[in-house]
């Protein structure tokens, strides 16, 4: 019994009081910055975002309501499977975040749009509103019911969720051809492309960190240039070959895209038949990944 009791201790364990408030007020802000995106570059240039949003954007564009209130109603539904999906601490960062943006949405209503460029418009709005939506993703919460939706149908179709995102956009962004026009839709979808870069190099890092795998019988000579010319440390593993059986050291090491090239000059130098693997990884915490100063 004490054991099932510490098991779920670990589980359902509570975030701290200041990570809580860090949280709060990284949501606050990424749903503010998705607010202005919308509402001061997008929105007033008739061009629009993928997902809920999109349909949001069309909609108060057809009956004349404010913004906020379909951002709202439409994506409650979805906060109920992100519930179910994620937890009730991912499900009340969500409606939090929705609130918030729902209630900026209205009061940037009506503000002039910074401008009538509808290149820039794209452009900025797109760029400011994925870097919004990100900062929410890294906090744990969402401002688009798309992805949940998305991520409770790829259980059900073999398809990913990124496939099953794009393949409801591209109607969402169709339809805005019928709702403003051709040439809007066509800076939607750009302004949707710039935006899910964004939202990816927030949620991934601006530094991008890589995983590198390497197998050589010069695993320590190489482990040691490594540590040396790069500053990176290395961990070494023990592996086995399956079709020869012979013992191999592996050496397993992260480091960032900009030493990418430098790591592989210096594995080709030692052993040019060495196995190198380079994975991109999203995110990198504890051990001791911090650079050492190379002297």
């Amino acid at each position: 019994m004490t054991e099932l009791v510490s098991a779920t201790n670990i589980q359902h364990r509570k975030l701290s009081l200041s990570k809580k408030i860090l949280r709060t007020v990284m949501i606050t802000l990424g749903a503010v910055l998705m607010a202005v995106g919308l509402e001061i570059f997008l929105v007033p240039n008739k061009v629009i975002d993928g997902g809920v949003t999109g349909i949001s954007i069309m909609l108060s564009h057809l009956t004349g309501l404010q913004l906020g209130i379909f951002l709202f109603l439409l994506n409650l539904p979805f906060v109920y499977l992100g519930y179910k999906q994620m937890g009730k601490t991912f499900a009340i960062s969500t409606v939090y975040g929705i609130i918030v943006l729902s209630i900026f949405t209205s009061l940037f209503h009506p503000v002039p749009a910074f401008t009538d460029d509808i290149l820039l418009a794209t452009i900025f709005g797109g760029m400011i509103l994925g870097i919004g939506v990100g900062i929410v993703i890294r906090s744990g919460g969402a401002l688009d019911g798309t992805e949940i939706l998305a991520l409770v149908v790829t259980k059900k179709v073999p398809f990913s969720v990124g496939q099953i995102i794009m393949f409801i956009n591209v109607f969402i962004l169709g339809a805005a051809g019928f709702v403003f026009s051709w040439d809007r839709a066509m800076y939607s979808l750009l302004a949707y492309v710039i935006a899910f870069k964004a939202i990816d190099t927030v949620v991934a890092g601006f530094e991008e960190s890589k995983s590198v795998w390497i197998i050589s019988d010069e695993a320590e000579r190489i482990g040691d240039a490594v540590n040396a010319r790069l500053g990176r440390g290395v961990t070494y593993l023990r592996g086995e070959g399956a079709y020869t059986g012979d013992d191999k050291k592996v050496i397993f090491s992260i480091i960032t895209r900009l030493e990418e090239s430098k790591l592989t000059t210096i594995v080709e130098e030692i052993d040019p038949s060495a196995f190198l693997a380079i994975a991109d990884i999203s995110e990198v915490r504890g051990g001791r990944f911090k650079k050492r100063n190379i002297h």
